[in-house]
C-alpha cells in the first residue's frame, strides 16, 4: 500500500502506439525523491536511453506530481515537467501551478511519462480509465490558449489541458508547455512535446488521494494559510515580482543591453509602482494559492497582460527597450507563440549586439534592423523566431548554439550557462548568485539556486565572493530541491522559521512517514547530486560550471564609483569550495558511496 499522498505508480505512455503501462514506485523511491523535480530526475535516470537526442521519440518527458497535490495546503497545486533539454542537452525541469496538477494526480498516478511519436498531430488524454490518443490536425499552428479552448469544446470541460504553441511544433529550443495562461517555461519542454507530435495533454480526475492524518493536514493548512498573509509575502501581494525592477536597478544588478550595464535609465517607465498606478486592473492567484502574486495590467488598444519581473527584464532592459507598450506586446507575443521569455529576450539581446557589431551579416544573416532599444525590432524578432523565418531560424537555436554558427567571438557575450540564458541578476554584483548560476544543473537558473537571497541580505559583501557565498549557494540549492519536490511555491520560503523541520512535519502528516529535518537535508543532497549525475552521463564536465567570458575579469562600473569585478580565479575558487561542500572530487564527480545512495547506477569514468 502506498504512503498517504501517493498512488505508488507512474504511467508510461507510448504515444505512437497509444498504449500505456504502469511503473511501480515503491516506498523507498518515493521517500528518497519525494515527487516533482526529485522524482522526475529519478524517472529520467530510469527511463532515458543514454545520450539520446532530446528530440528523439525515445526521449521521455514526464509530468510529475507530489504528495501535497490535492491537499488544502496553500500553493500545493503545482507540478513539474522534466526532460532532457534540447537547448542545453542536459536535464531540465520546469514547475507550474494550475488545476492541471490536481487533475493529473487524480488520474491515479504520481507521474505521467510520454515516449514515442504520434503519426499525426495529436492530443493525449489520460484519466482513471486509461489512455487514448486523438488526432487534432486542425490545431496545427494554434496558440496554446486557443488549443486549450478547442480541446474543452471537443472533449468536454471535465478535462484540464496543457498545450504547446507554434514554437513548440516548430522545434524552437526554448518553447514552453502552457496551461491556464501559465507556463512550464525553461529549457524547451514545448519542443520535446512537439517532437512527439503532441499538441496537448489532457487529464481528468477520477479518484482521490488519501492522506495519513486528515486532522493534522487541515490544521497545518489553516496555519500555513494564515502565515501566507504575513509580511514575508506582502511584496508579492501588493506589487508582484515586478517590484524587484526598481530595487535591482538601485543596487546595480539589473542586466541591461546584454549585460553591458547593470542599471537602465528607462527602468522607472517599466516599474511596478508606475504601472500599478496607470495600468493595474486586477490581481489573481494560482490554483490553491492564498498569496495572489499575479498582477494584470491593461494593454494599449485593449486587452490585458500578466507581467512579472523576469519577462519585463528580459524583453525590456536586457534589450534596451523602455516603452511599456512594446514590452507588454512582446510578452503577449511570447505567450501566443509559446516562448520562454528569458531565453527569447536573452537570445535577441545577443543578436542585437551581434548586429550592431556587424557579426550577423558576416555569418550570412542580414538583419541590420536589429538594434537595442527598438521595440518594433524586438517584436519582429519574436515573430521570426516563432515562424523560424529570416534570422529567426538562427535565433530559434538559443544564444549558445547561435553563437556557434556566427562565431567571431560572439560566444564570449552570449548570456548563457550550459546553454540556458541568464535570468535578471547581474553576477558581478551578486557573487553568491554567480556561483549558483555557474554550478546549477539546469544552467543559468534563479529558481533552483536562489543565492541572490544571501547577496541581498546584507550579511555578505555581494561584490567579493568567498567561503560564505559558497555556503549560501549550497543552502539555497538544498532548500529549493525540497520545495521543488514536495512541491511548494518559493514565495512561501520566508514564512518558515525552521524550514526543514516544518516541511518534515507537513510531509509526515500527509504520508504517515516518521520524517525529520535531518532526513530532508539528506534528501535535498540526494536530489541535487542525482541531477548532477544525470548531466555527467550526458557528457557534462567541470568545465561547464562557469559563466560567460563577459562576466569574468571585465569590470562593471557602478554609480557609487566602485567597480564590480568577478575574476575567473575567484569563481574557480568558489566552484572548488562548492565541490568540497558537496563531497565531489576536483572534476565535480561524486564518490562511490554517494552513488550507492542515489540508486541510479554508475557514472561514466568511474
Amino acid at each position: 500500500m502506498a504512503p498517504g499522498g501517493y498512488f505508488g505508480k507512474a504511467l508510461v505512455v507510448d504515444v505512437g502506439s497509444a498504449t500505456a503501462e504502469p511503473l511501480a514506485l515503491d516506498d523507498a523511491v518515493l521517500r528518497a525523491y519525494l515527487g516533482g523535480v526529485g522524482l522526475g530526475t529519478w524517472l529520467l535516470h530510469r527511463l532515458s536511453p543514454d545520450r539520446v537526442d532530446p528530440l528523439d521519440p525515445a526521449a521521455p518527458l514526464a509530468f510529475v506530481f507530489s504528495p501535497l497535490v490535492g491537499t488544502p495546503l496553500t500553493t500545493s497545486a503545482k507540478f513539474a515537467v522534466v526532460a532532457t533539454s534540447p537547448l542545453t542537452g542536459l536535464l531540465t525541469d520546469a514547475l507550474a501551478s494550475s488545476r492541471f496538477a490536481i487533475a493529473g494526480k487524480l488520474t491515479g498516478h504520481d507521474a505521467i511519462v510520454l515516449r514515442g511519436r504520434a503519426e499525426r498531430l495529436s492530443a493525449v488524454l489520460v484519466d482513471a480509465d486509461g489512455v487514448r490518443v486523438e488526432p487534432v490536425p486542425e490545431l496545427a499552428g494554434a496558440s496554446a490558449a486557443d488549443a486549450e479552448a478547442a480541446c474543452r469544446e471537443r472533449f468536454g470541460r471535465g478535462w484540464s489541458t496543457a498545450a504547446i504553441g507554434p514554437a513548440g511544433e516548430r522545434g524552437v529550443r526554448y518553447a514552453t508547455v502552457s496551461h491556464d495562461g501559465r507556463h512550464a517555461g525553461r529549457g524547451g519542454l514545448g519542443a520535446v512535446l512537439g517532437a512527439k507530435n503532441v499538441k496537448a495533454v489532457l487529464v481528468r480526475a477520477g479518484t482521490r488521494a488519501a492522506v495519513a492524518d486528515t486532522a493534522a493536514v487541515l490544521a497545518a493548512a489553516k496555519d500555513l494559510r494564515a502565515r501566507s498573509f504575513g509580511p514575508a509575502t506582502a511584496k508579492y501581494r501588493e506589487l508582484g515580482t515586478l517590484a524587484n525592477l526598481l530595487a535591482f536597478n538601485a543596487v546595480s544588478t539589473l542586466p541591461t543591453r546584454n549585460f553591458t550595464a547593470a542599471t537602465f535609465e528607462g527602468a522607472p517607465r517599466l516599474a511596478a509602482e508606475e504601472l500599478h498606478e496607470l495600468r493595474g486592473v486586477a490581481r489573481n492567484s494560482c490554483a490553491s494559492c492564498s498569496i495572489g502574486c499575479e498582477h494584470i495590467y491593461s494593454r494599449k488598444g485593449g486587452g490585458s497582460q500578466r507581467m512579472e519581473y523576469e519577462n519585463v527584464f528580459a524583453l525590456g532592459p536586457l534589450c534596451g527597450v523602455s516603452d511599456p507598450d512594446d514590452v507588454f506586446a512582446a510578452s503577449a507575443r511570447c505567450d501566443e507563440l509559446g516562448l520562454d521569455t528569458i531565453s527569447a529576450g536573452g537570445t535577441i539581446a545577443w543578436a542585437m549586439e551581434c548586429a550592431e557589431r556587424g557579426l550577423l551579416a558576416g555569418a550570412g544573416y542580414d538583419a541590420p534592423w536589429l538594434r537595442f532599444g527598438d521595440g518594433a525590432a524586438l517584436l519582429r524578432a519574436l515573430d521570426e523566431i516563432g515562424t523560424r523565418t529570416g534570422v529567426g531560424e538562427l535565433l530559434a537555436l538559443g544564444s549558445r548554439a547561435a553563437a556557434g554558427v556566427v562565431g567571431q567571438g560572439s560566444i564570449d557575450f552570449a548570456p548563457q550557462v550550459k546553454g540556458l540564458e541568464l535570468p535578471g541578476y547581474e553576477p558581478r554584483t551578486l557573487q553568491a548568485m554567480a556561483l549558483g548560476l555557474a554550478v546549477n544543473s539546469r544552467g543559468a537558473d534563479h529558481n533552483r539556486s536562489g543565492a541572490y537571497e544571501a547577496d541581498l541580505s546584507g550579511e555578505h559583501d555581494r561584490l567579493a565572493g568567498g567561503d560564505a557565498h559558497v555556503a549560501a549557494a549550497v543552502g539555497t540549492e538544498d532548500r529549493a530541491a525540497v520545495m521543488d519536490s514536495m512541491i511548494l511555491c518559493k514565495f512561501l520560503r520566508g514564512v518558515f522559521t525552521d524550514p526543514f523541520a516544518e516541511w518534515a512535519a507537513l510531509l509526515a502528516a500527509v504520508t504517515g512517514w516518521t520524517v525529520d529535518a535531518a532526513e530532508l537535508h539528506a534528501t535535498a543532497r540526494r536530489i541535487v547530486l542525482a541531477k548532477r549525475v544525470f548531466n555527467l552521463r550526458r557528457g557534462a564536465t567541470a568545465a561547464d560550471d562557469t559563466l560567460p567570458r563577459r562576466m569574468l575579469d571585465t569590470p562593471l562600473e557602478l554609480a557609487s564609483g566602485r567597480a564590480a569585478v568577478l575574476t575567473e580565479e575567484r569563481l574557480r575558487g568558489m566552484v572548488a569550495g562548492y565541490y568540497t561542500a558537496r563531497g565531489l572530487d576536483a572534476e565535480g564527480r561524486p564518490p562511490a558511496a554517494a552513488l550507492a545512495d542515489l540508486a541510479v547506477g554508475p557514472v561514466p569514468g568511474r
